[in-house]
């Protein structure tokens, strides 16, 4: 939303998200057009020399060749998504003009901490001395976690109110969008006079924002990225208020590390199915088998390991299917449906 609000004044606007869908490429954007397949080969191959000196992660090393590809391609302002937490994440070597954290959940623990005290330490470890710091969590105590953390840093704290939702046209669905478009509108606030988007240009930029996998309805097909229990929790209450042709059956896989029976809980209330699988693309370390999803016994939820077959089998009679769980689930499966591919 905020990417799309600046490019609404005329500049060249850089976008670093993560993770991607299907392309790695998705991730590095300027003016609407992914980094090209020659200047990520050409950028990799010219910043290969410090990746290895320093041992840089995967993530690491994307950022820098983020970087390089915003300023070869002339970006004049760019929207960087910190990765994991915040404090040592590689996005945090950036002094912005504002920062913001749009909630904290339970999630990524056994890199974060093991509470939502010490995550939001974690999150708020991007606040830097006279930046503005944005603070879109609506529970007061971990509100008060990452304002006093962000005081510490010496920001100036920004708390948008608990009850702040964004009233206008929105591209993306969702309750809690509402919410996010209500940060973000306090984030471009804090922008220097120069930089800020007129009241028309934000309404034009928060209409047009769109992202592939988000409650992304397409046909029968309802895509969503949701990949632990807070996300879980916002795309049931979508689901609790759309009109979905039923029944409605998902296809799930959610990586290890997750509270997988509480989020296939809250998942089995809107739900008339579910079939539990394996994405291809999700990396050893993070599988988890199938079969100990379930292994307590849950009604209404069957595994097929193949994600092919589930692909095919989640379909059948089907009149909405909902893919979720995580954005190898997603990838995955729209890696696989003809005209699906957020690139093309």
């Amino acid at each position: 939303m905020v990417y799309e609000a600046l490019r609404e004044t005329g500049r060249r606007v850089g976008l670093y998200t993560s993770p991607h869908l299907v392309d790695l490429r998705e991730r590095i954007v300027v003016d609407g057009r992914p980094i090209s397949g020659d200047a990520f080969g050409s950028w990799t191959e010219r910043l290969l020399p410090a990746i290895e000196e320093t041992d840089a992660s995967f993530f690491e090393a994307t950022t820098a060749v983020a970087f390089a590809d915003f300023a070869a391609r002339g970006a004049g302002i760019a929207v960087i998504e910190v990765g994991l937490g915040g404090r040592l994440d590689s996005t945090n070597v950036v002094t912005p003009l504002v920062s913001a954290v749009t909630n904290v959940g339970m999630d990524h623990t056994e890199y974060l901490g093991d509470s939502i005290e010490a995550i939001a330490t974690e999150k708020a470890g991007i606040a830097k001395k006279g930046v503005p710091f944005v603070v879109g969590e609506t529970d007061p105590a971990v509100a008060d976690t990452l304002e006093r953390v962000a005081t510490s840093h010496g920001a100036t704290v920004v708390r948008v109110a608990p009850e702040a939702v964004y009233a206008g046209a929105l591209a993306m669905e969702g309750a809690h969008q509402r919410r996010n478009a209500a940060t973000s509108q306090a984030l471009l606030a804090q922008l220097p006079a120069s930089l800020r988007p007129s009241a028309g240009q934000l309404q034009c930029g928060f209409a047009r924002a769109w992202l592939p996998g988000r409650l992304d309805r397409r046909g029968k097909w309802l895509f969503d990225v949701a990949h632990n229990v807070h996300g879980i929790d916002s795309l049931v209450k979508s689901l609790e208020v759309a009109a979905s042709p039923r029944p409605v059956h998902a296809l799930v896989a959610v990586m290890s590390g997750k509270d997988v029976g509480a989020m296939l809980g809250r998942l089995q209330t809107v739900v008339d199915r579910i079939w539990i699988t394996d994405p291809p693309s999700t990396p050893p370390w993070r599988r988890q088998d199938p079969y100990r999803v379930i292994a307590g016994g849950m009604s209404g939820v069957e595994v097929e390991t193949d994600f092919d077959r589930a692909l095919q089998r989640v379909q059948r009679g089907a009149g909405t299917v909902v893919v979720t769980g995580s954005f190898h689930t997603v990838g995955d499966a729209m890696a696989r449906l003809p005209g699906f591919r957020p690139l093309g």
